[in-house]
């Protein structure tokens, strides 16, 4: 009797003690794995959230593009286990929203937790079984807008686990029939093994070492034991080195996406995020040694029509030429950076003085001016550089950049492929032109903008069109020169609605001005680089055209040489469509900018004007005087009309008229005056 009991509580001391062994090692597993997974899980939701956040800095860095950002949202069907993201501007309302597969739109309340949103923390926490990763669009100091990305953890995590059990279970639950079969038929002699087995579990329980086998020799039973017990260990480990191998793969992906985050994708060199992070810390310490730094600003000149022209690929090749060529004129040390197109910043190291700055330069200016050979392809660009000192921002990372952004765009005013060095007085002049961007849509709205027509007459001095020339005066700023606000209107992106506006009056005013004239007149209208590359425009011509009943017999649209040829392929269909509708079209400053005359011959055109230069130096340049002969000739045998503009004296009359010109322009005839003037007269 006392034997049996002893055998029982043995049995049942056994059964239990190898249950709780096969549990502490599966719940442990589970354990592992499920913080494994978490953190797994965390890490690539957090390399997501930073790389898309970085997507979206482009795209809502101005007037938010709810297309572009829907685009990059919908990468995240990949995902499955995405609930829903959420993109906000930087006053945390909602730009748009992306709902998972799984999630249920109507249990959305985003809004209701911006309050809590606000005071989290950027990165990736865990609340309430959610992965929640908040990112900055932007940088910290001036945000672009918030990216927020919820992510189920509770339910991949448990069917995770449950497959996990399902394959680690079965051989638990033969683990414990063989126990408790064995049980029955153990014998003194099997106690040690059994004693094995559980220091075993323990072993592997405090050290995690699930390669730890056993070996037990005896009876069946025992040594099935044993190899069940090394089954499942093997399972385990097995299961466990899948996981560490995938941890391993995730942290490969980590240090992939920490170089996508700070290097350009196309030029290998550092991008904005990686070079403002270098320029803060390069300042901070330029600051405390009493050091003064150098920063270049560089875009290329023409790049936007080599892309229109022979497509991004060929784009592409050019960029990279151009970086491989600028870095064999910089210094050891010297950083670049492509801040995004065709713009780049360097930072100069050793604060190089104002000749070492003239030179680098000088070799960045002449160097990207040679031509390029691209797939067989010869192309040439130029390159503006506005240069900046920290000492002038009084070294903060902002001003540093936008004195150099300053004197760039100085350096294109003085005729691009030259460079500029800041000043403090440029600031005046940029808070004058910012002034003066700022005033234009205020100016349109408010009529401050008025059409002036200047006649333009035949060698009889008879009036046979006229060019249309817009005058601004500003009630805050006064008169406006057209020279001032017009480059101005054109770097803002504001030139399409002053040309609309034109356009229009025009339309309005046509026919009053033609009822002055039996004889037919031609009104010339101008369009900019910015015009003819802006396809929408033709539309709204054809719109504007068909409202007022116009005769475009009685319309010509002018051209600079310098427009037309910037982006050839771009205005030769832009202007076709013009002459498709019965325009007329003219080569305005013609000779002031190109040397080559190849292209008349694949254009068609009406007028050729004569530019002023050409004008001004008749009868004083013999060269001007020569060239001035030239382009009549040439013109006559075109068989296009000629126009001179410019003209302000009889003598430059006399020999135009001498030499064959059709049309006359100039102060000597009339000067430009508004209808109301004309009206008058």
């Amino acid at each position: 009797m006392l034997f049996k009991s002893i055998k029982s509580t043995t049995t049942m001391l056994t059964v239990v003690a190898i249950s709780l062994v096969c549990a502490a090692v599966v719940v442990f597993s589970i354990e592992e794995y499920e913080r494994l997974y978490l953190e797994t899980t965390s890490s690539d939701l957090d390399g997501l959230s930073e790389n898309m956040a970085n997507d979206l800095v482009s795209l809502i860095a101005s007037e938010p593009d709810v297309f572009e950002v829907t685009t990059t949202l919908l990468r995240l069907d990949r995902y499955e286990n995405v609930k829903y993201a959420v993109v906000y501007d930087d006053q945390w309302q909602r730009i748009n929203v992306y709902f998972g597969p799984l999630f249920e739109p109507d249990d959305f309340e985003g809004d209701v937790q911006l309050s809590e949103l606000q005071r989290r923390e950027f990165g990736v926490s865990v609340k309430d079984g959610e992965l929640i990763a908040l990112k900055l669009v932007g940088d910290t100091r001036l945000p672009l807008g918030y990216l927020l990305i919820v992510n189920d953890s509770v339910g991949p995590l448990n069917n995770s686990k449950l497959t996990l059990l399902k394959r680690v279970l079965p051989l638990v639950l033969l683990v414990l029939f063989i126990a408790i079969v064995g049980s029955l038929m153990i014998q003194r002699k099997l106690f040690l093994p059994l004693s094995r087995l559980s220091r075993l579990a323990q072993k592997i329980q405090e050290t995690h070492d699930y390669s730890l086998r056993i070996d037990i020799r005896g009876k069946q039973e025992v040594a099935e034991l044993s190899r069940d017990i090394n089954s499942m260990m093997e399972t385990i480990s097995n299961e466990t080195e899948k996981n560490s191998e995938y941890t391993q793969q995730l942290k490969e992906q980590q240090k992939a996406m920490e170089r996508l985050a700070n290097f350009d994708g196309l030029t290998g060199l550092p991008n904005r995020q990686f070079f403002m992070e270098t320029l803060r810390i390069e300042l901070a310490k330029a600051k405390r040694d009493k050091r003064n730094l150098a920063l270049m600003y560089f875009d290329l000149d023409g790049f936007k029509g080599i892309n229109d022209s022979f497509g991004h690929e060929i784009g592409d090749l050019l960029l990279l030429e151009v970086c491989q060529r600028t870095k064999n004129f910089l210094r050891e040390g010297d950083l670049i950076s492509r801040l995004g197109g065709d713009e780049f910043l360097i930072l100069l190291h050793n604060d190089p003085d104002d000749i070492m700055l003239f030179e680098i330069s000088e070799r960045i200016v002449n160097g990207l001016s040679k031509p390029f050979e691209i797939q067989s392809w010869e192309m040439q660009i130029g390159v503006s550089i506005g240069i900046a000192r920290a000492s002038d921002s009084h070294f903060n990372v902002s001003e540093f950049i936008s004195n150099a952004d300053i004197a760039m765009y100085r350096s294109k005013m003085a005729g691009r492929s030259t460079h500029t060095v800041f000043v403090p007085d440029m600031m005046e002049d940029n808070k004058r032109r910012l002034l003066v961007a700022n005033s234009i849509s205020n100016g349109i709205k408010n009529d401050e903008f008025t059409v002036h027509y200047q006649a333009k007459v035949s060698p009889n001095e008879t009036v046979v069109g006229y060019e249309a020339l817009i005058r601004w005066h500003s009630e805050q700023l006064g008169f406006v020169s057209p020279a001032e606000f017009i480059p101005i209107a054109e770097q803002s992106g504001k030139i399409l609605s002053i040309t609309k506006w034109v356009i229009q009056q025009i339309c309005e005013e046509l026919n009053q001005l033609l009822a002055l004239h039996e004889e037919h007149v031609v009104l010339s209208i101008n369009l900019s680089a910015h015009d003819i590359n802006n396809a929408s425009l033709v539309d709204y011509i054809r719109a504007m055209f068909e409202k007022y009943s116009v005769d475009t017999s009685f319309i010509e649209f002018e051209v600079t040489e310098s427009a037309y040829l910037e982006n050839f392929d771009v205005a030769n269909q832009f202007l076709k469509q013009i002459r498709d509708m019965g325009c007329s079209i003219a080569l305005d400053d013609f000779g002031a900018g190109y040397s080559s005359l190849g292209y008349l011959t694949q254009i068609h055109l009406n007028t050729l004007k004569i530019d002023k230069q050409f004008v001004d130096n008749l009868n004083v340049s013999k060269r001007s005087t020569l060239v001035t002969k030239t382009i009549i000739e040439m013109a006559k045998q075109l068989n296009l009309h000629i126009c001179a503009e410019g003209v302000e004296t009889r003598e430059q009359a006399d020999f135009l008229i001498a030499n064959g010109c059709h049309q006359l322009q100039g102060y000597l005839f009339s000067k430009p005056k508004s209808l109301k003037d004309i009206l008058a007269s």
